[in-house]
């Protein structure tokens, strides 16, 4: 007899990232000891072997809560018992700008990334699933964000060349729990998941609900769903853009970033954006803070101009129009 259909499940979405890893290649699992970090590193102990590669798993531990060391030392031996070797955890110093949730991510890629290198690993598995795409899109949806922001997660990205995968986006949460009862394994539930004072605590159990009973269920699959197709749009966006940003590229003595009005106008809206926020970002605007507000009033230099003098970025970078350019600089 085969293993639990939920534990096939979460086996058969590592396996599939396994395949397309180098032969011999090192892959560590992130996991906090909760229900989908937990199957996650599972799966990844049972696969890893099986498919020619060796597989380690880091838990990272905030320093948020009382006795956060020693759940950190119970999620290692955790991972020992699974058979991921090595298995360790890293202590960091959550602090810096955009409040606690966004300090917390960089201290835990940076952790991430760290152990990474050490271990010399090809990729670094992360066991976010539908339900978190779900909440992403709508989090990006109440922001009145744009096509990037509503295509969700990635499946495959890489900060600081440390590739990360997400195998289980197509899973439910109530899959990697059933995969965990299965296997005997006992999830730790933080109790930050259950906070209300974060935006993505009341969608879980508030917006996606409600959506739940009023629209009728597959409302997670289907926003889910949504990413995906909204991801494709925006990659061929980007790449358009991406290209057209090179060719409008003009270099100006003084700024950072620079590009010819002439045919920048002539642009589709959505391509034009991108080239403007490009050039933002190159001159130094935080990505994180630059919002769609402050495109569009970079966009008026171009299409609806009548003399303005400049427009604010963050940062503390301006956008100016003068001789036939968008200029991007210090203010």
């Amino acid at each position: 007899m085969g293993p639990d259909p939920a534990v096939a499940a979460v086996r058969l979405a590592v396996r599939g990232v396994l395949a397309d890893l180098p032969p011999g290649a090192t892959v560590v699992a992130a996991c906090s000891g909760g229900a989908d970090s937990l199957a996650l590193a599972a799966a990844l102990a049972f696969e890893a072997p099986r498919a020619g590669r060796s597989a380690g798993g880091v838990t990272v531990d905030h320093g948020l809560q009382d006795g956060s060391g020693e759940r950190a030392d119970a999620v290692v031996r955790t991972m020992a018992d699974l058979g991921l070797d090595p298995a360790g955890s890293i202590a960091v110093t959550v602090d810096g700008p955009g409040g606690p949730e966004n300090a917390a991510r960089d201290a835990r890629y940076k952790a991430l990334n760290r152990a990474a290198e050490r271990l010399e690993a090809a990729a670094v598995l992360l066991g976010h699933t539908q339900d978190d795409q779900a909440e992403t899109v709508l989090l990006g949806l109440a922001r009145g964000s744009g096509a990037r922001s509503l295509a969700g997660m990635p499946s495959e990205f890489r900060r600081q060349d440390v590739r990360y995968l997400r195998p289980l986006l197509g899973l439910n949460r109530a899959t990697t729990r059933k995969a965990c009862t299965a296997m005997g394994l006992e999830p730790w539930d933080d109790p930050h998941n259950v906070d209300p004072s974060y935006a993505r605590v009341r969608v879980r159990h508030e917006a996606l609900p409600a959506l739940e009973r009023t629209l009728g269920p597959g409302v997670a699959e289907a926003l889910a769903r949504t990413a995906r197709m909204l991801r494709d749009d925006a990659d061929a966006l980007d790449a358009l853009a991406a290209r057209a940003y090179t060719d409008l590229e003009a270099p100006e003595d003084g700024y950072s970033a620079a590009v010819r009005l002439e045919g920048l106008g002539d642009l589709p809206r959505a391509v034009r954006t991108r080239v403007l926020r490009m050039a933002a970002v190159k001159a130094g605007s935080p990505p994180g803070t630059l919002a769609a507000v402050h495109v569009d009033a970079v966009d008026r230099l171009v299409t609806a101009w009548h003399g303005q003098r400049h427009v604010d970025l963050p940062g503390g970078l301006c956008a100016v129009r003068r001789h036939g350019k968008l200029l991007f600089g210090p203010v």
